[in-house]
């Protein structure tokens, strides 16, 4: 019995670096999309997102069997609630980088702010997604505490972009309107970094059974 518990496990953990990097290509997707003014990549990034979608339903299942059909101790319980979570933020992750599809649609024109900060906190919040399923997978609770840092040098572009933009925005000229739609890509990566963060707090659940919200109340 415990043979196969093990067995579903592992299935559950390649279920999770899957879906991980199903979501480092549809950030990267996204962000290219917008960074090349790739319409048709734009375009494609939904199909993606809907695998997540799937994926997200098909680990959300194996977590209920292992619930439900084996006998999990107080370790195995850790594991499959903070799956069954993390799973709720990778999904949240492919609807925000749809959502930045979705507006690269509606850009055009000439670059109005340095697109090296999109691209850069775009690579921020793919390591990000990538080492927080890592630490869980790998039960590395010092990799999490390192991601769940990490997460300050995103909010850090988005403050310096959001100033960059909201200049842009003030002096009421022709590109204001495609300004917010810049602010409002920006804000959904930084988003992006808050669930990457919310993974690897899940992940450090996994292993010693406090959360952040436990220490806070």
């Amino acid at each position: 019995m415990r043979d196969r518990f093990t067995g579903q496990l592992k299935s559950l953990h390649k279920g999770l670096i899957e879906m991980g990097e199903q979501c480092e290509s549809v950030i990267t997707m996204a962000t290219d999309a917008l960074i090349n003014n790739n319409k048709a990549g734009a375009e494609s990034v939904s199909v993606l997102d809907t695998d997540i979608d799937h994926q997200e339903r098909d680990i959300e299942s194996l977590c209920l069997k292992l619930l439900l059909q084996q006998q999990p101790v107080a370790s195995d319980l850790r594991q499959i609630s903070a799956a069954l979570k993390m799973i709720t933020d990778m999904e949240r992750i492919g609807d925000q980088a749809a959502d930045i599809a979705e507006l690269v649609k509606y850009i055009d024109g000439d670059p109005i702010i340095n697109m090296t900060k999109i691209g850069d906190m775009a690579k921020h919040v793919i390591y990000m997604v990538t080492e927080s399923v890592n630490a869980y997978v790998k039960k590395d609770v010092t990799l999490a505490q390192n991601i769940i840092k990490y997460d300050d040098e995103v909010d850090d572009l988005f403050n310096e972009m959001k100033n960059e933009i909201i200049d842009i925005i003030a002096k009421k000229n022709d590109d204001a309107e495609k300004a917010v739609d810049l602010l409002m890509i920006a804000k959904y990566l930084e988003r992006i970094g808050d669930h990457a963060t919310n993974i690897a707090e899940w992940a450090v659940f996994s292993v010693t059974g406090v959360h952040k919200s436990d220490e806070l109340s």
